[in-house]
C-alpha cells in the first residue's frame, strides 16, 4: 500500500528523521506515536503530499490514494451540513450526473436505433458501477457517518458556517470517511468528539476496507483501533506489532535491554580507548594500537531513545472537608423553556472520584457549573464543612492575564512551596524552553488551556470539579494530572472524554441524561456492562423509589452486590492471567518474526549480489529457501493475528 525509501526531512539544517525505509500494508491500522516535536505530523502530511520531503521517495500503491485530516483549522460554510457531507462523494456524484446525462439522450432517441440500443448498454454498465460503489444507499451512508459523529438530523439543513471549532472538524472527519480514501491519514481524529461519537469512530475505523495511520494521545482508542505502533524518535521509526499496551511493556524492555547493551559496548569502547592511550607511543605495540583504532571506528554505537524527565506532581494542601462535601437537594436549572436538570438529588462525599457521562448537550458542564455555585432555578445546594472548591471550566483560559508570560501567570497565584517547581509543571503540561517566556496573548487555545489547568491544579482546595481536563493534554501529560489525581488527599468531580483516564480515576459514574442523575458505583467499565445489562424501566422518579426493594428500583444508584464484587474481582484475575499468557505468546511470535524477516533481508541481498545466479544450482536452492522463509512468515503472521485479535 506504502513504500517510504529512504525518507528524510529538516528545518534549517536540523534533521527532523532521515533515511527512514518503511512500509504499510493494506488494511493495516497504525498508530504513529512519539514526543512532541519528533515528527509525526509532517510525516503525515509528507505521506499526504502537503509537504515535500529533504529525500528518499514516497510510493503508494498503483491507483491508491491517500486523504489526510489535520488536528485544526478546517472551516466549511456556504453549504448545509448534509450538502456538505454529500459533496464529498466526488466519484459517485459524477456518475450521477453522467447518469441523467445518459437518460435524457436516451428520451431524445428512437427506441428501436442502434445508436439507442449502444447508449442503452453504455447506461447499464455505468448503473452498475454506480450500484457496486453504493450509489443507490449514498444519502443513507451520509445519514449514518453524520449520526455517528453526533450531528442529529434537524442539523442536517443547518449552514456549515454556523458550526463552532470543534463540530467543524466533525465535519471535516465526516467529509474523509465519506471520500473512503485507500490511505487515511488521521491527526488528532479524537480531539473534538465525546465518548459516544469516539466509540463509534473505532468500530468504524475498525472494519474500515483501507488502510489507516492516525496519530493519538487516547490510549483506549489507539488499543481498540491499532495493532501495529510506530514510534518516531532519535530520527528514525521504530516499528511494534501490538497494541498501545503492549507496547508499553515491550518498550520498557527493550529500553532495558539496550541500555544493558550499551553498558557492554562501552565497557567494550573503554578497554579499546585505555589500551591506545597506554601504548599510542610504544613502536612496538604499534600495529596493535592502529588495529584497535580501526576497532573502534567500525562500532556502531548504540543510541538510547531519549528519556522524559519523570515528573512528580503533589496538590498544596488544603483544609480537611467534612464527609458530606456537598448536597443537591430536588434542584432544578433550565435555559428559558429548556431544562436541563429537573429536580435531581445528589451527595457528594469526601475522597469520591466521580465521573460524570453523558452526551453532548445533556447537562454535564451545567451540573458542573451549579456545583461551582453557579445559578438554578430550584432546590437546594448546601456546602459541606470547610468546603474549598478549585473548578476548572472549559472557558478558564479566558481568566488568565494576555499581558503576562506563562511562567508569571502560574508565578503569580503559586503557593510558595511549589516555586522550585513551576519549570517541571510547565514543562508536564507541554511548556519547554522559550515557550515558559510567551506573553499568553499570542498562545494558541490549547495553549492557554494547558496553562489556565496547571494554574488551577496550583490553588489549595479539597473539592477539585474539571470540566475536560484532558483536552489538548498529550499521553505524558495526561498520565501526570492522573497520577497526581489519584494521590489527591481531596474529592474530584469530572469530565473527560478519554475513557482510559475515566475508567483509571473514577469511583463512581454519574449519567446525566434527561434531566436526571444517574449514579454507578464502579468505573467506566462497571458503568458499561451495568448500561448493557440494565432491563429496568427508566421513567421511575425517585421519589417514587422510597421504600420500594432494591431489586425494585430503577438505575438511580447501581451498587454492586458482595457476590458481584467477589465475581468481578475473579474475572480481573482470570483475565489479567490470559493477558499475561498473550502476551507472551504474542511477543514469541513476534521474536520469531523479527528472525525471518532478518532471514530473508539477507537472504535477497545474497541474491541481488552481481553474479549469484551465475550458479544455476546456488539460484534454484536460493529460490527455494526464500520461498521456505516466506512461507513460514506468512504463517507466523497469521499466528500473530490469532493472539492480537
Amino acid at each position: 500500500m506504502l513504500q517510504l525509501d529512504n525518507l528524510s526531512k529538516d528545518f534549517a539544517g536540523n534533521m527532523l528523521f532521515g533515511n527512514i525505509s518503511w512500509h504499510l500494508r493494506k488494511e493495516e491500522r497504525v498508530a504513529l506515536i512519539g514526543e512532541n516535536g519528533a515528527g509525526k505530523s509532517t510525516l503525515m502530511k509528507i505521506i499526504a503530499g502537503l509537504e515535500e520531503p529533504s529525500a528518499g521517495e514516497i510510493r503508494l500503491a498503483k491507483g491508491a490514494k491517500a486523504a489526510y485530516l489535520p488536528q485544526d483549522g478546517i472551516i466549511s460554510k456556504g453549504r448545509s451540513l448534509f450538502d456538505e457531507a454529500r459533496s464529498a462523494m466526488t466519484e459517485l456524484l459524477g456518475l450521477e450526473d453522467e447518469l441523467k446525462h445518459l437518460e435524457t439522450k436516451l428520451a431524445q432517441l428512437p427506441p428501436a436505433g442502434t445508436e439507442h440500443d449502444k447508449l442503452l448498454q453504455q447506461y447499464g454498465q455505468q448503473q452498475e458501477r454506480f450500484r457496486n460503489l453504493g450509489g443507490y444507499v449514498m444519502e443513507a451512508e451520509i445519514g449514518t457517518v453524520l449520526k455517528g459523529l453526533g450531528f442529529e438530523q434537524k442539523d442536517w439543513h443547518t449552514d456549515c458556517g454556523k458550526f463552532s471549532g470543534g463540530w467543524q472538524m466533525r465535519i471535516a472527519l465526516a467529509r474523509l470517511l465519506l471520500q473512503k480514501p485507500d490511505l487515511l491519514l488521521l491527526d488528532e481524529p479524537t480531539n473534538h468528539l465525546d465518548i459516544e461519537a469516539r466509540n463509534w469512530l473505532e468500530q468504524y475505523l475498525c472494519s474500515y476496507p483501507g488502510s489507516v495511520i492516525l496519530v493519538s494521545h487516547d490510549r483506549f482508542f489507539m488499543d481498540k483501533v491499532c495493532s501495529r505502533i510506530a514510534e518516531v524518535w532519535n530520527h528514525t521509526i521504530t516499528d511494534y506489532h501490538c497494541s498501545y499496551s503492549t507496547y508499553l511493556i515491550q518498550r520498557e524492555e527493550r529500553v532495558a535491554a539496550l541500555k544493558e547493551a550499551k553498558k557492554r559496548q562501552d565497557e567494550e569502547i573503554l578497554k579499546h580507548e585505555e589500551f591506545i592511550r597506554r601504548f599510542r607511543y610504544s613502536a612496538s605495540k604499534a600495529a596493535l594500537v592502529q588495529s584497535r583504532v580501526k576497532q573502534l571506528e567500525k562500532i556502531e554505537r548504540i543510541a538510547l531513545p531519549p528519556e522524559r524527565k519523570k515528573i512528580q506532581f503533589q496538590f498544596s494542601p488544603a483544609i480537611k472537608s467534612g464527609r458530606i462535601v456537598l448536597e443537591l437537594k430536588e434542584l432544578s436549572k433550565s435555559y428559558g423553556e429548556k431544562t436541563v436538570l429537573e429536580k435531581v438529588d445528589l451527595t457528594i462525599e469526601s475522597k469520591e472520584r466521580i465521573a460524570l457521562v453523558g452526551h453532548n448537550g445533556a447537562g454535564k458542564s451545567t451540573l458542573m457549573s451549579v456545583l461551582a455555585g453557579g445559578d438554578f432555578q430550584n432546590g437546594q445546594l448546601i456546602p459541606g464543612h470547610n468546603l474549598v472548591i478549585g473548578y476548572f471550566a472549559q472557558d478558564q483560559a479566558n481568566i488568565l492575564d494576555p499581558t503576562r508570560t506563562a511562567y508569571e501567570e502560574l508565578y503569580s497565584d503559586c503557593p510558595y512551596e511549589m516555586v522550585p517547581r513551576l519549570r517541571d509543571i510547565l514543562g508536564a503540561f507541554l511548556f519547554s524552553g522559550d515557550d515558559i517566556h510567551k506573553q499568553v496573548a499570542i498562545l494558541s487555545g490549547g495553549e492557554r488551556n494547558r496553562l489556565a489547568l496547571a494554574k488551577m491544579l496550583l490553588t489549595p482546595a479539597n473539592l477539585l470539579l474539571m470540566d475536560e481536563p484532558t483536552n489538548h493534554l498529550d499521553l505524558f501529560s495526561k498520565e501526570v494530572l492522573l497520577a497526581a489525581l489519584k494521590k489527591f488527599a481531596g474529592t474530584v468531580v469530572f469530565v473527560s472524554h478519554d475513557r482510559y483516564f475515566v475508567n483509571s480515576l473514577a469511583t463512581r459514574v454519574i449519567e446525566v441524561a434527561d434531566g436526571r442523575l444517574t449514579s454507578y458505583y464502579g468505573n467506566y467499565d462497571y458503568y458499561l456492562s451495568k448500561k448493557e445489562n440494565s432491563a429496568l424501566p427508566d421513567n421511575i422518579s425517585e421519589a417514587d423509589c422510597k421504600g420500594v426493594s432494591a431489586v425494585q428500583k430503577p438505575t438511580q444508584t447501581v451498587l454492586p452486590s458482595k457476590e458481584e464484587r467477589i465475581k468481578e474481582r475473579e474475572e480481573q484475575k482470570r483475565i489479567k492471567r490470559e493477558e499475561q499468557a498473550k502476551i507472551k505468546q504474542q511477543q514469541l511470535v513476534e521474536q520469531k518474526i523479527a528472525e525471518i524477516e532478518q532471514q530473508i533481508m539477507l537472504l535477497e541481498e545474497k541474491m541481488n549480489s552481481s553474479g549469484f545466479f551465475d550458479d544455476p544450482e546456488q539460484g534454484l536452492l536460493a529460490g527455494e529457501e526464500h520461498a521456505r522463509l516466506t512461507t513460514e512468515l506468512d504463517n507466523l503472521y497469521q499466528q500473530w493475528e490469532a493472539v492480537t485479535d
